[in-house]
């Protein structure tokens, strides 16, 4: 019996995003990271679902967070801002607080892709990821660089059903299989 090792191909399945800026001096006609972000993920052939610039509130970040998950088609969040080492940077601890299961390696991989750029500047990020009822949610840093490091280096990889041995895509219908079981 002779046995078929071609790979099927795969074709590019579009995903949709929400860009959510978090900054107390930032607007949407200023918002260089938040802009690159979605320059970057409709030149992927990806949709952008919502865009939206919230000051840094937790409370208003996890609400927002909330809506969004809730939010028919839309797959992906990702954040901007708010990521540092300061009293107002509290992003980080928005997003921790809705993840029903973190990415670690996200965290340690962004870190890696950050010396390559800024050196030992990238201990003071606080990057994030993890998953949320069946939604991703990455938190980055506000600075552009770093939000194309992010997309280019890793997040448009990993949205790329295309991209073997494995990525986000072939395994977001199973994010909450553990609910089928009950």
């Amino acid at each position: 019996m002779k046995i078929n090792n071609k790979k099927k191909e795969r074709h590019f399945i579009p995903m949709g995003f929400g860009v959510l800026t978090v900054s107390d001096s930032r607007t949407l006609t200023n918002d260089k990271s938040g802009d690159i972000l979605e320059n970057r993920i409709l030149n992927a052939g990806h949709n952008i679902v919502v865009r939206d610039l919230v000051k840094d509130n937790k409370v208003t970040i996890k609400k927002i967070l909330k809506k969004w998950i809730l939010t028919k088609n839309l797959d992906v969040i990702i954040s901007t801002g708010g990521t540092g080492l300061t009293g107002r940077d509290v992003t980080v601890e928005a997003h921790n607080d809705l993840y029903e299961k973190k990415i670690n390696a996200f965290e340690i991989l962004f870190t890696k892709v950050s010396i390559e750029t800024i050196g030992t500047s990238a201990i003071q990020s606080r990057a994030c990821a993890g998953v949320a009822s069946g939604t991703f949610l990455f938190a980055l840093p506000g600075s552009p660089s770093a939000c194309k490091d992010a997309w280019d280096k890793i997040l448009c990889k990993q949205f790329d059903y295309r991209n073997l041995p494995c990525n986000f895509v072939e395994i977001l219908p199973r994010l909450e299989e553990h609910k089928k079981r009950k």
